[in-house]
């Protein structure tokens, strides 16, 4: 079994919302949205190499993905943007659905992790630009 299969398999198993693979690693968080990414990667957990699952990709999901290092992607749901950014940075993909864009959890628009890398180009600067948008919402911001 391939680490995407693997990963795909468990995302389905545990109910989780991430789950990444790498030969006999693995790593698994329910956390929902970027949350997860941003926490590995701020870990400075080495994701090089890993095959991610993962329930819903949008564009900054997905610059967390290049910028992580992960070479394979599994989403359940992928929006346009998403794979563009997949495309561009070489990973190869799959998925079960795909969208125009992500929305936010209440279905009132686009998601604002969305937003805050709608017009970034560089994953460095996604992820710079993601750790201060989800401090932000968690009330976090520095004075």
């Amino acid at each position: 079994m391939t680490d995407i299969e693997k990963a795909k398999k468990l995302l389905e198993e545990k109910s989780a919302s991430i789950v990444l693979c790498r030969g006999g690693e693995t790593t698994v968080s329910d956390a929902k949205g970027i949350a997860p990414m941003i926490g590995f990667i701020g870990e400075k957990k080495d994701l090089r190499g890993f095959s991610a699952a993962d329930r819903i990709v949008g564009k900054a999901a997905a610059m967390l993905f290049v910028y992580a290092g992960i070479t394979e992607v599994y989403a359940e749901v992928l929006s346009d943007a998403g794979e563009k950014t997949l495309k561009e940075y070489s990973i190869n993909y799959s998925y079960g659905k795909k969208c125009d864009f992500i929305e936010n959890r209440m279905k009132t628009g686009m998601c604002p992790m969305e937003q805050t890398v709608e017009k970034i180009d560089t994953p460095e600067d996604a992820y710079k630009a993601l750790c201060a948008k989800l401090a932000e919402l968690r009330g976090e911001t520095k004075k």
